[in-house]
């Protein structure tokens, strides 16, 4: 399995010989927005942070085979072809298996609404379980191998950001949602994460960085 991040909270996985890309919004690098042979674009939610709508519909044309997913809200905004990624759905393109995991959106203020939000689950035989939360810590997927980590947002706090990835408890994780953090407080956030997450093997990915994951065994 290769991650690679896109800014933000965009991550492309490759696994089993597909592409799958999470999470195309504003934040994300312009990069993002020129990638093809894509097998899948999955939205978590609606917020600009995690879908552009201005780009989008030029990455969709550039890859007009690609399976389109989103939280039900955002499906129904975008119109067809994207279709409603639900709790427990799943999609199966190739080898691998496309699974929501969650409902709602964490809580940024009572007053404000509460979107759908869904996270991903990338599974596929021989290859590590892929985990990206969108923005809740709610849902704990079992038997994740690879954690997108959410980082810093409006609606957490470090103390949940690490109770989060004791609960999940992966073999490697790496940081997203990490553009509203500055580069002098950056280290606050991270060091937190390592040395109070229990989690041996965290990558601090920059906006635009990759990393390849092997199953225990396997040779690089």
């Amino acid at each position: 399995m290769q991650i690679t991040r896109f800014g933000h909270a965009a991550v492309l996985v490759e696994s089993s010989g597909r592409r799958i890309l999470v999470d195309p919004g504003v934040f994300s690098s312009p990069a993002v927005f020129e990638l093809d042979h894509l097998d899948a674009v999955v939205v978590t939610h609606q917020h600009p942070d995690h879908l552009d709508r201005d780009r989008v519909g030029a990455l969709v044309a550039a890859n007009p085979e690609a399976l389109l997913l989103a939280d039900p809200m955002s499906a129904g905004e975008l119109g067809g072809p994207w279709q409603a990624h639900t709790d427990g759905d799943r999609h199966e393109v190739g080898d691998l298996v496309l699974r929501g995991a969650g409902r709602q959106h964490a809580e940024i203020l009572p007053s404000l609404p509460i979107v759908d939000n869904v996270g991903l689950v990338v599974t596929a035989p021989g290859e590590p379980t892929f985990f990206h939360p969108g923005d809740s810590y709610a849902t704990t997927p079992e038997d994740v191998d690879v954690l997108a980590l959410p980082l810093g947002a409006p609606w957490a706090k470090v103390s949940e950001t690490v109770e989060f990835l004791q609960r999940i408890a992966p073999r490697v994780a790496f940081p997203v949602h990490d553009c509203t953090i500055s580069a002098l407080a950056y280290d606050i956030y991270w060091n937190h994460v390592v040395n109070h997450g229990g989690v041996d093997d965290v990558r601090r990915l920059d906006q635009t960085a990759g990393t390849e994951v092997l199953l225990a065994g396997e040779d690089a």
